[in-house]
């Protein structure tokens, strides 16, 4: 990591007493900025501590020395050495002169931004987040230089108050090839943001202090046009912009929206939910906790939506140590007691670290009702959610009678099945397609077993007193859907590993798939249930990535149907078979 900081430049401009004290401190070469105020002692800064430079109070005439020296003050108050990047900042009194100042080094840090290269690489919008001082300044910069200089792209920097690319009309070398354009005023950094877009045809843009909703707007034109975002924000995590109202856009806005009572019924929620209103303009979020310490949001809608549910993401958490090396770590949620502890996903430089994607689970892949993005949505308790509450509160049979086998003898097949509040055309799907050895009864006196709804079994005591007079174990499965009725009968007959099923189910539920992934799975699904099954006819899915047809090839398995891929790359996809 290479450090630049053209410091003696900064010096140059302090009272010469104080210039003396600096040059020869034995921690100039961590000093963050210079403080005067007018009438206190001058103070030096460092990381983690200060201390007092003289015991002479700062006189006006110091002051105005310093100034002097430096370049004009625009209308935020802040000015600029030529050719350096430090930043000089001005304290006024109520009439407008200038009785304070903050000289603050400026850095050109080379590597700094080792721990999210892969992201940069991606073209996918970045927004950095953290407290003043932790280095968002330093690591736009250099996010800029390597667009513009490894990666070959057409690199604009809306450059506000000249901290980017510093002071003067020629650009730091830090920068790169990329160019920077200065912004008069700071009230007009929006009109200069479409400016850019509109004149200079850039690929990227890269802009530092989003703070106005005005900003925030253009930001989310400049997106929606095809251009590569970075910037950074005020906010120290995505909760912080989640509540500001100036800024929510950028993570897609928030708004509430009121259910009707049977939809209120069916989330387990309250009539009135908070959920996301538009995509987010920066894809992917970096929270800068500390400056070798980064939490990383890959999906930022993924991550609102967590959020609006009232549940906590899972973001990486990349450290990186002296020599250069990278950790990545997974923190997982919470969920009704159980997760919370750190998966480690690598510890490896970045050519080969990458996260997984969450969905895979060992062996095959379990029976679940795929939802569409849209049904999981925000607002309090999803169906998903609601599904993976009742798993943990709930065993999946109840036996009335003697402990029970799961499946019968080979003399008393086939099974006979009383079905409660599940789809009888669905169920005589499944046993024709599986050739399963079962047959449907609607004499509860005759049946060996109850298939039931969970919500059928939960709200009726009927039928629980029924099933014990009889002797009759009850069956749940938590929906009337194919994958669901499949599960049910084989459990039933004893085709599978129970246990083994649900520590699967778990993994599944805990993690959370990326829309394009749900759509896959949903795709394949509904080919499946609506085309394979019931009409006995192959059907061609969508040309999707390796990594989602092979779990496409896990769901297809479920079914025990077979599927094939064909085509060449990038428009390879499924072809699924009946049985």
């Amino acid at each position: 990591m290479t450090i630049t900081d053209d410091l003696q430049k900064l010096l140059d401009i302090v009272p010469q007493d104080l210039r003396q004290i600096l040059e020869s401190h034995p921690r100039r070469d961590s000093l963050v900025e210079v403080v005067l105020d007018l009438g206190r002692r001058p103070e030096a800064r460092f990381p983690h501590s200060a201390e007092y430079l003289s015991e002479t109070p700062v006189t006006q005439e110091q002051i105005d020395d310093c100034i002097s020296r430096v370049g004009i003050f625009g209308g935020d108050n802040r000015a600029g050495i030529e050719q350096t990047l430090h930043r000089i900042s001005a304290i006024r009194n109520r009439t407008g002169k200038i009785i304070g100042l903050t000289c603050r080094v400026g850095r050109a840090v080379f590597g700094t931004i080792g721990m999210i290269r892969d992201l940069v690489e991606t073209g996918k919008s970045i927004l950095m987040l953290g407290r003043p001082g932790v280095g968002k300044t330093t690591a736009l910069r250099e996010i800029a230089r390597v667009l513009a200089d490894e990666l070959n792209k057409r690199v604009v920097i809306i450059d506000t108050s000249n901290e980017i690319a510093g002071d003067g009309d020629v650009a730091h070398p830090a920068i790169g090839r990329a160019r920077r354009m200065q912004v008069a005023h700071p009230e007009n950094q929006h009109q200069v943001m479409i400016e850019a877009v509109e004149n200079h045809m850039p690929e990227v843009i890269v802009i530092d202090e989003i703070g106005t909703e005005l900003e925030a707007l253009a930001a989310r034109t400049i997106a929606e046009r095809g251009v590569q975002l970075v910037g950074t924000a005020h906010g120290n995590q995505i909760e912080n912009l989640i509540k500001n109202p100036t800024l929510c856009d950028l993570v897609g806005g928030i708004q509430a929206v009121t259910l009707g009572d049977d939809e209120a019924r069916r989330r387990g929620s309250q009539k009135t939910v908070l959920e996301r209103k538009a995509p987010p303009t920066f894809e992917i979020a970096v929270e800068m906790q500390e400056r070798q310490r980064w939490v990383v949001h890959e999906s930022v809608a993924d991550t609102v939506d967590t959020l609006l549910r009232g549940r906590q993401p899972s973001p990486q958490t990349r450290t990186v140590d002296d020599t250069g090396k990278v950790a990545i770590a997974r923190q997982l949620s919470v969920v009704n007691g159980r997760g919370g502890q750190q998966q480690a996903v690598g510890e490896e430089s970045f050519a080969s670290a990458r996260p997984s994607n969450g969905w895979r689970s060992s062996g095959q892949m379990v029976a679940l009702p795929v939802l569409s993005p849209e049904r999981e949505r925000v607002g309090g308790q999803s169906e998903f959610d609601r599904l993976l509450d009742e798993s943990f509160n709930y065993s999946e049979s109840i036996d009335f009678a003697a402990p029970r086998h799961a499946g019968p003898n080979g003399e008393d097949l086939p099974l006979h099945i009383f079905p409660y509040g599940v789809s009888r055309h669905q169920l005589e799907q499944v046993i024709s397609v599986l050739s399963l050895p079962v047959a449907l009864t609607k004499d509860i006196d005759s049946a060996d077993a109850i298939l039931a709804l969970r919500s059928h079994v939960k709200n009726h005591a009927k039928l629980r007193q029924m099933a014990k007079a009889r002797h009759v174990p009850i069956h749940m499965i938590k929906s009337s859907t194919i994958p669901q009725i499949t599960r049910g009968l084989r459990r039933l007959l004893n085709m599978d590993d129970p246990e083994l099923a649900d520590d699967r189910e778990l993994q599944l539920f805990l993690h959370s798939g990326s829309d394009d992934e749900m759509d896959a799975l949903e795709e394949a699904r509904l080919a499946v249930e609506q085309i394979v099954i019931p009409k006995g006819q192959p059907v061609e899915l969508l040309p999707r990535s390796a990594q989602v047809r092979k779990m496409q090839h896990e769901l297809v398995e479920h079914y025990r149907l077979k599927s094939h891929s064909f085509g060449d790359e990038p428009n390879r996809r499924l072809r699924i078979y009946p049985a």
